[in-house]
């Protein structure tokens, strides 16, 4: 093999490898905060709504859950577009990124409600709680201190998930390694160094998230439990 290894492109790309990281990290944040608001929300209609709004949840999570992120990518930026409403390409990703991981986090939010044994939410009721703080105090805080952990690999894993939206020209981290590729052909250094700074990515993500459950919930830290 004659192949010779060659990172010199580095000196003259740098920058933009670093924009794009920077472009991934803000479009895993805002559809991480939108899609936990989407999860939160459909695991109380799903489990305290209405017969309707229950309905509209299942229907929700089974569409999303059981089409690839792709498919819905392509939807909602070629499929819109169509119809004469185009979205920046941004705004595009973050959308579809917050609807499929808000699918995801629906069901494993539902099912840490649905851990929470009965007697605690008699007890509430027998103190004359009303149902928003039985839900919000007896209920939601625990059950999302339960599911924390899974809630963080879901998350770490939308945020390489991002990788995606390159296919709709976002210039975030593997769409910057895409156009450097084809710049310098040089494909084995470009995508090494791409999938080291996903990595590396996974290691902030994580990390960040376990700080952010150790403020969220004390009784953990008091614990030494891992999130």
């Amino acid at each position: 093999m004659a192949y010779e290894f060659d990172f010199s492109f580095l000196a003259d790309h740098w920058p933009r490898l670093l924009q794009g990281l920077w472009l991934t990290l803000a479009m895993s944040g805002l559809s991480t905060v939108l899609g936990f608001l989407i999860g939160v929300t459909g695991a109380i209609a799903s489990r305290y709504g209405s017969p309707a709004a229950r309905r509209v949840a299942y229907v929700y999570v089974e569409v999303v859950r059981n089409t690839p992120l792709l498919v819905q990518v392509f939807l909602l930026y070629f499929g819109l577009s169509s119809i004469g409403l185009r979205l920046p390409v941004f705004a595009t990703a973050v959308i579809a990124l917050s609807i499929n991981i808000g699918a995801y986090s629906t069901e494993i939010i539902r099912a840490g409600i649905e851990s929470i044994a009965p007697g605690q939410i008699e007890a509430a009721e027998c103190l004359g709680m009303s149902q928003s703080q039985i839900i919000l105090r007896i209920v939601l805080q625990p059950a999302l201190e339960r599911v924390f952990p899974a809630l963080t690999s879901q998350y770490v894993l939308l945020m390489l998930a991002t990788s995606v939206t390159s296919q709709i020209s976002a210039e975030e981290l593997t769409g910057i390694g895409n156009l450097i590729q084809s710049e310098t052909f040089r494909s084995f250094e470009v995508y090494g160094i791409v999938a080291l700074c996903y990595i590396a990515l996974s290691l902030v993500v994580r990390a960040g998230l376990f700080g952010f459950g150790l403020l969220a919930f004390p009784r953990r830290r008091r614990l030494g439990t891992d999130l």
